[in-house]
């Protein structure tokens, strides 16, 4: 059986954001106050402005991170855990009601679509608080997959 080589793909921003906005499956990875790493698998999507936007709650761990240290590390994954990803890093911003309906109504739209109902799900973000991440693309490493070195090709 012949062995899957890893694989490493250099890409523009551009290129990265065509990779992102059709995988929802990430990792948040923050520090805590101690400086350990905090790590929260989320769904996530990219907003017009080509942020990483992830929904949470303000009591939250990532949340709570991300307002005293704004920096963090995204790591974006495909559908299938052995597809390829990568890792992007940048720094959130954290918004809370009432300013976050808005921007959670696109948050929505760019992971499912169109809401059945927008004024119900306004209401819903309201209801419970939510808060919305939006992380600010710095710099990301090559899209990758996993497999072996190529030294042990067949």
């Amino acid at each position: 059986m012949p062995r899957t080589i890893a694989t490493t793909t250099t890409v523009t921003r551009e290129g990265l954001l065509e990779f992102v906005r059709p995988r929802h499956h990430m990792i948040v990875i923050t520090r805590r106050a101690d400086g350990t790493v905090q790590s929260s698998p989320v769904t996530g999507g990219v907003d017009e402005a080509g942020r990483i936007v992830v929904a949470t709650y303000p009591e939250r761990a990532k949340t709570r991170n991300l307002r005293r240290e704004p920096q963090c590390a995204v790591l974006v994954l495909s559908d299938d855990f052995g597809g390829a990803w990568v890792q992007v890093d940048g720094s959130a911003e954290v918004l809370d009601i009432p300013d976050a309906v808005g921007p959670l109504v696109e948050y929505f739209r760019c992971i499912a679509g169109e809401h059945s109902d927008w004024v119900e799900y306004r209401r819903a973000m309201l209801d419970q608080g939510k808060s919305l991440l939006r992380i600010t693309v710095e710099r990301w490493g090559p899209i990758a997959t996993g497999g072996f070195p190529a030294r042990l090709a067949d």
